[in-house]
């Protein structure tokens, strides 16, 4: 049984109201993600579909609670964790905490980049490759870079190169080159009417 359906998590993210940009954003990480998913089970992995997916489409939630929510008040990424074991959704929780590029700066990166479950690589790396299209991992960065000018360079380029060991390490376990990355088309606002709207 799903944990969450598709049209549940597109739900649950229209309930927060998110900004336009927020949700093609939302949208391009669950699409990237439910992609990766998919490449896995082909490939004989073992992943959960409706963890990677849900996780994905929500991973950002804890962006949009009001301040006076109790998850809004933590690290992006526990905040998202957090709220989702309240909605009853803990299993996406994993795959939440793990999605900030800060993270990569974290003591336990390094075993995680060795060690960490799936789910939670394949929705790390989705947002690495996902502003509101499919970007590069360099495109992504630069957008970072353009967004925080005043960040550490030693600490951008830790997290750069981090992020290349997760790509170098899923894309090997899933047997394909990073330029083979492709969004699977599902995800779509529940009041997008507009004629030729995704469906």
């Amino acid at each position: 049984m799903a944990l969450l359906s598709r049209q549940d998590a597109i739900h649950l993210l229209a309930s927060l109201d998110p900004p336009l940009w927020f949700w093609r954003h939302s949208a391009a990480v669950a699409e990237v993600a439910a992609w990766l998913a998919r490449r896995a089970k082909a490939v004989g992995l073992p992943v959960e579909g409706s963890v990677v997916e849900g996780a994905a489409l929500l991973h950002d939630v804890d962006k949009l609670l009001p301040p006076g929510e109790p998850a809004a008040r933590l690290p992006h990424g526990e905040g998202t964790a957090a709220w989702l074991e309240r909605q009853g959704l803990a299993r996406l929780g994993g795959p939440a905490r793990w999605h900030p590029v800060t993270r990569l700066a974290a003591v336990d990166a390094p075993t995680w980049l060795r060690h960490g479950p799936l789910e939670e690589w394949i929705v790390a790396y989705a947002d690495k490759r996902a502003e509101q299209r499919l970007v590069s991992l360099e495109e992504r960065f630069a957008g970072w870079r353009r967004r925080y000018p005043h960040e550490d360079p030693a600490l951008t380029g830790l997290l750069l190169a981090r992020a290349e060991e997760l790509e170098t390490r899923l894309c090997r376990r899933l047997g394909i080159q990073p330029a083979e990355v492709r969004r699977l088309r599902w995800v779509r606002r529940p009041d997008d009417r507009r004629p030729g709207a995704r469906r």
